[in-house]
Order: C-alpha cells, then structure tokens, then sequence
C-alpha cells in the first residue's frame, strides 16, 4: 500500500509542475465544455493545433452532473474553453457566477456561441463587456462580402479580412485568405475600455434574420459589428468571444475560399491560421511580460538604501521579459517609463535599455522631502500590464550636512562684511575728527 501511494505521488509530480506557474505562464490544463461528443470530432483539428503545444484538453459535456472547476478551494483547471452555445444550466457546481470567479482568478476563457445561443451564455459575453444582438434569430448578413460558394444561398457565411493590426496578437506572419464566419453579431460595450475587435464585419454587414422581411433599420451594422472579440482584464486574465462555433470547425478549417468581388480564390481559409495564432495569445504564450530585480541605489554604489537625501544622484533598473511559448526571452522597448512619484510624479523619465531586458536610468532627487515611489506602470496593447511600485523615504539635509558657505549667500555675506566696516570706518571719522 505503501508503494502504491508513493508510486501515485511521484505520477502526480509531473503534472502538478506542468500547470500554470509564474515560471511556465501558458496554460496547460484546460476544460473543454461540449454541448455533444459529436464537436469533439468535428472540431478536432482545432482541438489537435493545442495538443500538439502540449495543452492537456479535458473534454466533458457540459450538463455533466460530476464537473467541477476547483476542489478543497485550489482550481483544477488553467483555462476554459465552452463549445457549449446552447447549454441552458450547466451541470455540478457550474455556472456564471463560477466561471466568472474563475477569471477574476487570472484563468483564461473561451466562449463560442451561434444563432442559437442560450441566455446562459448571452450573460457570460455581457459580464464580459460584450453584448450579442437581442434579436435571437438574427444573424450575421452581408451582401457584399460573402463566401463565393456554389449555390448563392442567404449570403450568411461571411469571409471576413478585416483584422486587428496587432503582431503580438495576430502574430508577425501576415494571414493571406480571408476567415469564414457564420454566426451572431455582438457589439462592444463602450463603457469597457479593456475590449477589442480582433474580427471585425465588413461596413457592408448588418444583423438581421434572414428568414423574415426587414421592417425597421437593424440595431447593428457596418464595422460596429464584432465577429471575434478579446479581453484582458485588470488581472492579466484573457478572453475570446466569438459569435460562431462553426469557424473552429474542420469544415471552416479546410474550406477554400472566395470573397465576393474578389477575383482571388484560395485553397484554404485563414481559420485555422486566425484561431491559432489568437489562442496562442489567449493562453499566454504570447505577450506575456515579467519584471524582476527591480534596483535602486546612490550613483557610484551598488547597495539599496533605506532612504534617499534630497538632491542624490540615483540609478533605477529593472529587468522586462517576454514568455516566447517555451523560453523568457528579452523584451525590448523605448516606451517603458519610470515615475518619482508622491501625490504626482516629481520625475518621469524613459528606460534606456541594453537589448537583453535590462532597463535603466539615473536622475537627481528633487528638492522635496516625503515618501517617495518608484512607480512603473506599463500597458501596451496585446501585453499583459506591468505595475510595480517601491517606496522610499527622501530627508532634508541635516543641520551638519549643509555647506558651511552657501556660493548663493555671498552677496549676503558681501552685504554683512560691508555694513560692519562702513560702520567702522564712519565712528573712528566720528570720534577723531574735529
């Protein structure tokens, strides 16, 4: 028994050490919540692109009565992906407000729905700061940048190029064909500042049901339109929302493709490419910064004080790097900044760097004495945000630490000496002359 138990915990070291870490910040573990088994072969290409990046997949159905996110208080999963759009209660101890608890955690999710998402569903994208169109049986229509196919059809299976001009989320490799899309339109609340469009419909588009005659103006049109939208929340957690689950299909993966007007016609969608390189994002194997050895200390000397004197000469430095999907390699940048901060920044100055991660500065203490931060708060679209902060006391001189002759006194001291000889010179003139 013994054995069996050691034997057990030397299996279950591996697996514990692969999960999410500061060290290792990509994902590894991830639920995967299916409406049917039948999505898990009709979508395994896309299933299999995360595998082979060393993704361990858990496929359960959603309404399962056994699944659990976390256990004794610690989660059990590092990202959740839910290729579940019609699911109306979801089965265990799952539901909205977990899911929503599990992000606010620092997990990733992916949420895919369809024209016939549930409310369950609709409320997850809301909390997020994306609302799909209200109308349930409204869709995604456009009459000029359809997918060329053999028969013309409603015009409901858009090809969309229209991409985010992000490398870190896109990746550097430009995607040539256009991504197929069949689904429901969503909108980004403008209240949410943390929301983009990776996706966008083409100014042609509208939301409409097909299926029944326009009688008033669509609520969403053109460019408003969202097809595939991302979040990164305050806690670097990461969110995609897409309108369609049939674009991570194997169909939509190995369809060729034709935009209407275009005399192009591709051999291969760019789904495959698009949701690649977006869930390379999503479970941060890209984009994902850390700061270490953040140091501070006096011109000339190497050791940290506890307080600065008004007027030192300082340096600051800190060393920024970004997760490639397997190694920390060098983050460069010119735009990362340093605060001298109390109540406002005193000094703002721009890191030089090295190339090789480090960032540096030097500048002079100013003439105010308080408590101090050093404050760097970096946010560059697609990264993850930096926000590190010391404090340090800064004193005014001491009484014996001051310049016995100020050089900004001299007219003073001049002044003084002058009025005393003057004063000399007039009362000997005074008494000795008659």
């Amino acid at each position: 028994m013994a054995k069996l138990i050691i034997f057990l915990f030397l299996t279950l070291i591996p697996i514990l050490c692969n999960s999410f870490t500061p060290d290792k910040p990509s994902d590894r573990r991830i639920l995967v919540l299916l409406d049917d088994f039948a999505i898990k072969s009709s979508h395994s290409l896309y299933f299999k692109s995360l595998q082979s990046r060393g993704f361990d997949l858990d496929f359960k159905l959603a309404d399962d009565p056994k699944i659990a996110l976390q256990r004794y208080g610690q989660y059990l999963y590092d990202a959740l992906v839910l290729f579940s759009p019609t699911i109306e209660r979801f089965g265990g101890s799952i539901d909205a407000a977990a899911i929503l608890a599990f992000v606010d955690s620092g997990h990733d999710l992916i949420v895919a729905a369809g024209s016939n998402a549930s409310d369950l569903i609709r409320e997850i994208a809301t909390e997020c700061g994306v609302d799909f169109d209200e109308d349930y049986g409204a869709v995604v229509v456009d009459h000029a940048g359809y997918a060329v196919s053999a028969t013309e059809g409603d015009h409901t299976l858009i090809a969309s190029d229209d991409f985010i001009k992000s490398d870190v989320i896109l990746g550097s490799k430009k995607i040539e064909a256009p991504v197929l899309f069949q689904g429901i339109a969503h909108s980004l609340n403008p209240s949410n500042s943390l929301v983009l469009k990776v996706l966008s419909a083409s100014p042609t588009a509208f939301s409409a049901n097909p299926k029944s005659k326009l009688t008033s103006p669509p609520s969403l049109l053109g460019s408003s339109i969202s097809l595939v939208s991302v979040i990164q929340a305050r806690n670097n957690a990461r969110i995609l929302i897409s309108g369609s689950l049939s674009m991570f299909s194997n169909r939509f993966f190995n369809s060729g493709v034709q935009k209407a007007g275009s005399p192009t016609k591709h051999d291969k969608s760019g789904n495959e490419q698009f949701l690649t390189e977006v869930s390379k994002w999503v479970f941060h194997e890209r984009g994902h910064l850390k700061a270490v050895n953040v140091q501070h200390h006096k011109v000339g000397e190497t050791n940290e004080p506890s307080i600065y004197r008004i007027n030192d000469d300082l340096e600051y430095s800190v060393e920024i790097y970004e997760w490639s999907g397997t190694t920390w390699e060098p983050y460069v940048a010119d735009d990362v900044q340093v605060q001298f901060y109390m109540m406002s920044p005193y000094v703002l100055k721009t890191l030089s760097n090295d190339n090789k991660g480090r960032y540096f500065t030097s500048f002079k203490v100013p003439d105010v004495y308080g408590v101090f931060q050093f404050k760097v708060e970096y946010d560059r679209l697609g990264y993850t945000s930096l926000s590190l902060a010391k404090q340090i006391p800064v004193r005014p001189f001491k009484h014996n630490e001051y310049e016995r002759f100020i050089p900004a006194a001299y007219p003073y001291y001049g002044a003084a000496f002058s009025m005393m000889a003057g004063f000399f010179v007039f009362s000997a003139v005074h008494l000795y002359n008659k």
